[in-house]
């Protein structure tokens, strides 16, 4: 395979350029404070969900995210439990939404926690979505998520869905089989992505699991790859 990026010594040590607005850090606190008293007489909702399964338990999760919005997700524990538990919360990949519980069987099969978070918007690309997006901005955008609301940063659907990423941590930090100082973030992709961010803004969060993510360092992204989701910001930005 040709190589096309650093070598592997460089890229251990790489470290991009930041280009943090100097209001970047009143801008989550305000976007969090304002989703955080919009969902404030709305408590996270965990309904007991038949999925057949004898080993594990799967409950059906509705929680308010940005803006006071519903937001649906999984959460699958271990038949056989004693105490409290360590929570894994995941976020999905690109296109995926939260599917079945059949598919979320690893976890608690380990003997932990496992909260799977709906992708709001997402969906029916790689397993089924069960969220909308009802504060999708206007607007001109490239077919995907990365350019949608894109020239606004309040209207930004990455906004949204950070945000939403943040709450679940919260909802499940309060359910009473879950222990709120062992709750792990993870993901892959769009949710190794989520799922840095939520570290960073998060303090209930002990650890993280990131996987190749998306979302990072965009500007040397569109540099060395053609593919998309990169490619859909290209595209926009060629006819903007």
């Amino acid at each position: 395979m040709a190589q096309f990026d650093l070598p592997l010594k460089e890229l251990r040590r790489y470290r991009p350029e930041r280009h943090e607005p100097v209001d970047f850090d009143a801008f989550w606190q305000r976007t969090l404070a304002e989703s955080r008293a919009a969902g404030a007489t709305s408590p996270p909702r965990f309904e007991p969900f038949d999925a057949a399964l004898t080993t594990s338990e799967a409950y059906d999760v509705t929680f308010s995210g940005f803006g006071g919005d519903p937001i649906r997700a999984w959460l699958m524990v271990p038949g056989q439990r004693d105490g409290q538990l360590a929570c894994v919360v995941e976020f999905l990949g690109y296109g995926r939404g939260r599917g079945h519980p059949l598919e979320w069987l690893t976890w608690a099969s380990l003997g932990v926690a496992h909260l799977v978070v709906d992708a709001r918007g997402q969906g029916a690309q790689w397993s089924w979505g069960d969220t909308p997006d009802p504060q999708a901005a206007g607007g001109p955008q490239h077919p995907g998520f990365l350019t949608r609301g894109i020239d606004d940063p309040d209207g930004y659907y990455y906004r949204r869905l950070i945000t939403d990423s943040v709450l679940a941590v919260d909802a499940v930090a309060g359910h009473p089989l879950v222990d709120p100082a062992r709750i792990v973030v993870a993901g892959t992709s769009q949710g190794g992505g989520l799922a840095l961010a939520v570290a960073g803004l998060s303090p209930a969060v002990a650890a993280l699991l990131c996987d190749v993510p998306f979302l990072s360092d965009i500007r040397r992204a569109i540099q060395v790859t053609d593919a998309d989701p990169y490619a859909e910001l290209v595209g926009y930005l060629r006819i903007r």
